[in-house]
């Protein structure tokens, strides 16, 4: 008798289930069931490895490869042959902070980090983070280990605390931030990678910023902090990220 399928663990359920083609429709549709989404949307947009990814969904390597080249054969599917795709069902269990998760947006992590750590966000209020080390904007997005994050109410710092980023990997830091409610990133050296995962959960990237974070944020209220929304840092270890090389913790500038 064969092994019944271990549910796989997803963050949440997709806010949009359906899609359909422009044009002539075939009238077929494909249905990628919501671990399929959840391994497309880890590895192709938040950039986790198909090691990284598997451990987030507590399944093995293999068959992470094995969900993700068939869920990536359904989309081809929809592509080229113009078929709706809906997207539904499958074999999964949203995450309840039962298991170490490093998602940023389960309940575990959310009473972990936003009690000990950090408060709620008030209605009011906005919220900057700065990758940071000693004062400094820290340069290399992926290897950070600490932010400095500043609540701004009606043009003015009201709050700003410094926390760990807990181990967090690069491909995870995007939630880890969308879990402490920012909107806002000033960094160094950032990679295209990470500003799609940062951007897919609403958080604005200003990127190849360096010197004080608190210098950068009080500039960035008076609108006079010169940065830029674009990549300035690849996975490449011989290169220059904008303005400054890459040298630092951790070695290669990373996403």
């Amino acid at each position: 008798m064969p092994r019944p399928m271990r549910c796989r663990r997803v963050c949440s359920e997709p806010v949009y289930n359906c899609f359909v083609p422009k044009g002539d429709f075939c009238g077929e549709r494909v249905i990628l069931s919501i671990d399929e989404y959840e391994i497309i949307r880890l590895i192709d947009l938040m950039g986790l490895t198909h090691e990284q990814c598997a451990a987030r969904m507590d399944i093995s390597r293999t068959t992470a490869t094995e969900v993700y080249e068939n869920a990536r054969r359904k989309l081809a599917d929809c592509l080229v042959n113009g078929k709706e795709l809906h997207i539904g069902g499958g074999c999964y269990k949203l995450c309840d902070g039962s298991a170490v998760c490093f998602c940023g947006m389960c309940k575990k992590f959310l009473k972990k980090t936003l009690s000990k750590n950090i408060k709620k966000k008030g209605e009011n209020e906005m919220r900057i983070a700065v990758t940071y080390d000693n004062g400094e904007i820290f340069q290399h997005f992926g290897h950070t280990e600490e932010f400095k994050i500043f609540d701004v109410e009606k043009g003015e710092i009201v709050n700003s605390r410094v926390i760990s980023a807990d181990g967090f990997g690069h491909g995870a830091l995007a939630d880890f931030l969308k879990g402490l409610e920012t909107e806002i990133l000033i960094c160094g050296g950032i990679g295209g990678g990470a500003i799609s995962a940062l951007s897919s959960v609403g958080i604005k990237v200003c990127g190849g910023v360096s010197g004080s974070a608190d210098e950068a944020v009080e500039k960035l209220l008076s609108d006079s902090l010169s940065y830029s929304g674009e990549a300035n840092c690849s996975h490449h270890h011989n290169h220059s990220c904008g303005d400054h090389g890459c040298h630092g913790k951790g070695g290669g500038c990373h996403e």
